[in-house]
């Protein structure tokens, strides 16, 4: 089971405070989170998985004096991590140059991508910001209910009711734009 976001925040604190228990319990608490954090994103690369989650957890560890205590934590600690996964990612990445790419990208659909990521920001525009940002962080961004839930400080049920609310008000906008 994992722990609310409550209780994380609870643990950081005392960490911050100088519970060397609390600060134990955090980072024992963190590890199942963020295999799933980064076992979605980098599937079938575990070693890789396993390596972010240690750079992460010893990033929380040295950067804990940053977070400020009237802030949700499971944000602060997914931006973490998220900046991780983005240095993974600069570290592994191999550059190439390819004859005819503006062709390529062209006749493989890059522009109509570019353009759907505009169309989905267009769309969200329309709505109220929390279920804008629930829709974005379930069915754009992978994560779960629960996850959504504690990055933002809501409940499960809150983010489920914002993410239906939502997509029915976007059903209904296009079915008034057809």
């Amino acid at each position: 089971m994992r722990a609310s976001e409550d209780q994380l925040r609870i643990w950081m604190i005392g960490g911050l405070d100088g519970d060397a228990d609390a600060h134990t319990a955090l980072l024992r608490a963190l590890v199942p989170m963020l295999r799933s954090f980064f076992g979605r994103r980098l599937r079938g690369a575990n070693d890789d998985v396993e390596d972010l989650v240690q750079e992460t957890l010893m990033a929380i560890h040295s950067r804990r004096a940053t977070y400020d205590r009237d802030r949700p934590f499971v944000a602060w600690a997914y931006a973490v991590a998220r900046y991780k996964m983005i240095d993974h990612f600069r570290r592994s990445r191999q550059t190439q140059t390819i004859d005819g790419l503006e062709d390529i990208l062209i006749a493989e659909g890059f522009e109509d991508a570019c353009s759907a990521r505009i169309d989905i920001d267009r769309l969200l525009g329309g709505i109220s910001a929390k279920q804008a940002k629930a829709i974005r962080d379930t069915k754009v961004e992978g994560l779960s209910i629960a996850e959504a839930a504690q990055s933002q400080g809501l409940s499960e049920t809150d983010i489920k009711v914002s993410v239906h609310r939502g997509l029915k008000a976007l059903a209904a906008r296009m079915r008034g734009a057809d």
